[in-house]
């Protein structure tokens, strides 16, 4: 009659649906163990959802039926708002020890309540009524359902008696076979219920695996089916690991498939296998890693402007991922949401690929466990670069390299540029090498010709800006406005300090007193890097060679202005009497720089030797037909206070022994400014200049 008021019960309102998690059932039939997530709709203010972002809550409720012992264990938590609020119920139907045809009932509860918006007390009571609803109204509903059995003519269940050639339970405790192949088995489900009524008691520490483990078998056809080739030390030590994990770990078991992606990633040792393990549930517990596809919704900005999306699959049948990463504005994504919610949004990816590997493992009728990566480069540029945006990746490798390992079948990252080496040479280091080797990397129009992306993917489905003929509905990125950028005070309201960091200085900037900077190369075919934001006025940056040291850098009294910065610094290195050609050249030609506008750079060292950047005021031409200023050119001049601008910046220098021996050469050019940054930094500053005038 319990069973009766699932999927759904129409005398529980409030009670809208519930799906299935886990079943099963032992080979003798007395014990029947299922796990559902049920959708419940809360009698809760219209305000009170509204802040909480939620519509419907959702629980975990566990039924542990043992016919043997005449009892029925229902065990249900709360996986919506967890972290905020804790609820735990137990119920249970047992046979009254007086009277073996009367049913006893015992029920109880407990609330904790956290933090919720400051709603803590609305909450309580609103999760009291409920409770008590449910307890008057649970009689009722059991009465409902015995009714309608009587109905249908049925008014006795047999008493459960064992098989005749059935085994005794701690025999067949130690057979752990999937009844089919869909389904893992949650032994720790069973013997937590059988452990409540101290039927089952275990030899041993529960910390190490048992001894009968060894002669365990896995059905040939699942293996097959699910789980790929498997040696038979491999399949001993998938299930020593499973049962390990039965019988220790309090939580959801992962399914099969998962667990051996830690042992392959670590070459079936199962001690270093069950390390990470352990390391990675629990990480996923604490974020509520499992339930963020269905209680996570990402920001409309990531939407619009974050260029990935799922594309097909592969001729492997692996799903498809593609990353239009040159077209994405990494600094603004950053800039506009900070690190953690990127962060969240790759473990949604990450999620999602894993629920497509097992969807495409059912259609294609063979394990996958894996997908493929699709970057494309085109438009990579020193902005990629900015040093941030390469600590959110950084991260954001580290975290899914410890929590999803092997399940990158091959990246294949197209049109490389030459700014590539340096980006790999920073994130190298963090990948895995038995990821590394899933790398293919195509220069150019490499990817059209033979071993291209022919090789891996089916004609019909290559995107159509790749050439192909498929429509690809990943999001285009581009530039993301400045108008949705956090302040620093937003970020560190949420201890999100990225941009605000110390690696970026600050100066000003005055007509007749430039700032700059020194840095000192003793290797040629270096490579200079820098990043700033023009925060106030106009400037014109200058990249300048000596092959002598410049006095020791000294503050400028700005003349007859006498004034104080404390907003930045300024510092002249350039001696006044150094003749330009003479003690020093020009190595890269003048940038004017507009207010409001980010620019990245590079610069490939010729020689050895001191390098000066320069951030200079920059002054109005006058009108070539008069000595008159334009009208223009007057109203421009009232918006610079007192002839001041300001920047903030960051340089650095990565070695030539860094990126020499990539995949990849940095050319020996003149340098990435007047060459790439012409073609990438000026256009996207144009497209930033007509974004903030609309």
């Amino acid at each position: 009659a319990y069973e009766r008021r699932f999927p759904t019960c129409p005398l529980i309102p409030m009670f809208v649906a519930s799906d299935t998690v886990s079943e099963y059932k032992s080979e003798d039939k007395a014990i029947h163990v299922i796990e559902r997530r049920c959708k419940l709709d809360i009698d809760a203010p219209r305000l009170l959802k509204k802040i909480a972002g939620v519509d419907y809550v959702y629980f975990i409720q566990k039924n542990s039926l043992n016919r043997r012992e005449r009892t029925l264990h229902i065990e249900a938590y709360n996986e919506t708002f967890s972290n905020r609020v804790i609820i735990n119920e137990h119920c249970s139907y047992t046979v009254h020890p007086d009277n073996e045809d009367w049913t006893c009932f015992e029920q109880s509860a407990s609330l904790d309540i956290k933090s919720f918006f400051g709603f803590e007390s609305t909450v309580e009571k609103i999760a009291m009524k409920q409770y008590t609803s449910n307890i008057k109204k649970g009689k009722e509903i059991i009465e409902y359902y015995l009714k309608q059995l009587e109905e249908e003519g049925i008014t006795f269940v047999p008493r459960w008696t064992p098989p005749v050639e059935c085994k005794s339970e701690s025999s067949t405790s130690h057979t752990r076979r999937l009844v089919s192949p869909a389904v893992n088995i949650p032994d720790s489900s069973t013997k937590e219920a059988l452990n409540n009524k101290e039927i089952l008691n275990t030899s041993g520490s529960p910390s190490e695996p048992t001894a009968g483990t060894p002669d365990d078998k896995l059905d040939a056809d699942y293996i097959k089916r699910y789980l790929g080739d498997l040696t038979p030390m491999q399949e001993s030590c998938l299930i020593r690991l499973r049962q390990w994990l039965q019988e220790t770990h309090k939580g959801k078991i992962p399914k099969d498939e998962h667990i051996l992606r830690f042992l392959r990633a670590r070459d079936f040792n199962i001690d270093k296998a069950r390390e990470i393990l352990c390391q990675s549930l629990t990480w996923r517990k604490q974020h509520q890693v499992d339930y963020i596809l269905d209680t996570w919704n990402p920001p409309q900005v990531l939407q619009d402007y974050y260029a990935g999306g799922w594309h097909h699959h592969d001729k492997d049948g692996r799903p498809l991922y593609v990353l239009r990463l040159g077209q994405m504005d990494t600094k603004g994504l950053v800039r506009a949401l900070g690190e953690e919610a990127l962060l969240r949004y790759v473990l949604s990816i990450n999620e999602e690929g894993l629920r497509r590997c097992e969807e495409n493992t059912k259609v294609f009728g063979r394990p996958i466990s894996s997908w493929t990566c699709l970057v494309d480069l085109e438009g990579l540029n020193m902005r990629h670069l900015w040093r941030p945006g390469v600590k959110a990746l950084l991260r954001i490798i580290e975290v899914v390299e410890a929590n999803y390992p092997e399940t990158l079948g091959r990246l294949l990252i197209l049109r490389a540029p030459r700014v590539f080496p340096v980006l790999w040479t920073l994130v190298s280091p963090f990948i895995d090498d038995n990821t590394r080797k899933k790398f293919l990397i195509y220069a150019g129009n490499d990817y059209q010709g033979p071993g291209g992306l022919l090789d891996y993917i089916d004609k019909e489905i290559i995107p159509d800006f790749l050439g192909g003929e498929c429509m690809c509905e990943v999001p285009e990125g581009g530039l993301v406005p400045k108008s949705l950028y956090r302040t620093a005070e937003e970020l560190e309201n949420e201890d999100i300090k990225l941009w605000t960091e110390t690696i970026y200085q600050s100066a000003s900037v005055f007509k007749g007193a430039p700032h700059e900077v020194l840095i000192q190369i003793v290797d040629a075919s270096s490579v200079i890097t820098w990043d700033f934001d023009v925060c106030k006025g106009d400037i014109v940056f200058n990249i300048f060679h000596s092959k002598r040291a410049p006095q020791p850098p000294k503050k400028d009294s700005l003349g007859a202005h006498s004034i104080t910065s404390p907003g930045g610094n300024n510092v002249q290195l350039i001696d006044k009497v150094w003749q330009l050609g003479r003690d020093y050249s020009m190595v890269e030609s003048p940038l004017i720089c507009k207010e409001g506008e980010s620019v990245q750079g590079s610069h490939v060292t010729r020689w050895p030797g001191f390098y000066i950047l320069q951030w200079k005021f920059h002054s109005m031409p006058a009108c070539a037909t008069t000595n008159l200023p334009r009208v223009d050119d007057v109203l421009a001049s009232l918006q610079v206070s007192s002839h001041k601008c300001k920047v903030m910046y960051y340089t650095e220098v990565i070695g030539s022994e860094d990126f020499r021996g990539s995949m990849t050469s940095l050319e020996s050019s003149h340098s990435g400014f007047s060459q790439l940054s012409a073609a990438t930094t000026s256009s996207s500053q144009s497209h930033s200049s007509s974004m903030i005038s609309r």
